[in-house]
């Protein structure tokens, strides 16, 4: 049976993009030609959290009634460098509980964290979407493992733009940003040339 995961941030009790992260929720439910049971404004309600600070609500969940959440505190992770990784063969539509292949991927890098391409157009890290800035203008590639709700808020907000980005232009970019749904939009920058492979990296494998 899957199990999916939805992991929304949730700041001095306040919780963020709630209309997106139940799109997606019920999304999934519909894919698989359900209607989903939970709404999740009500079940936060029923957590009880009023604590301070910054959190991550996880919510595992699957299509037959099982859910269990966790209230974790979190802190943005910083990385050193990054790595290029072949991903051609990872599938990650739905933002599923089982993230095997993705992890055995990032488990072979030489890097801190790692960036994915699929037939040489760049995806995501392995937690998150991309921005990548030239000539003050941020762009996200418009290939993609996960249409994250960040990606989506920042889009229809006009914050970023779409662009085809892959390995045979994204030399072109100053430099980067991680951005998911507990890492907002301007939260850590990075120069792209802690991209340790960047200019090692074979275009041929396009």
């Amino acid at each position: 049976m899957f199990r999916f995961i939805e992991t929304i941030r949730v700041e001095d009790s306040q919780i963020f993009l709630l209309d997106l992260h139940q799109e997606r929720m019920d999304s999934v439910f519909s894919h698989y030609g359900k209607e989903n049971p939970y709404l999740l404004k009500e079940y936060f309600l029923q957590q009880n959290h009023d604590e301070h600070g910054l959190y991550k609500w996880r919510i595992i969940y699957d299509l037959n009634g099982g859910i269990h959440c966790q209230m974790i505190p979190y802190a943005v992770e910083i990385h050193n460098n990054f790595e290029l990784i072949n991903g051609n063969h990872l599938e990650y539509s739905f933002k599923y509980e089982n993230r095997d292949e993705i992890n055995k991927l990032k488990a072979s890098a030489d890097a801190e964290a790692v960036i994915f391409y699929q037939n040489g157009m760049i995806t995501d890290t392995s937690y998150s979407n991309l921005i990548f800035r030239k000539d003050n203008e941020w762009y996200t590639p418009e290939t993609f493992l996960l249409n994250g709700v960040m990606r989506q808020h920042l889009l229809k907000s006009g914050k970023i733009k779409t662009l085809e980005i892959g390995l045979e232009n994204i030399k072109e970019f100053s430099h980067f940003q991680m951005i998911n749904a507990m890492i907002p939009f301007n939260t850590q920058e990075y120069p792209i040339a802690l991209i340790q492979n960047l200019f090692s990296i074979k275009t041929l494998e396009i």
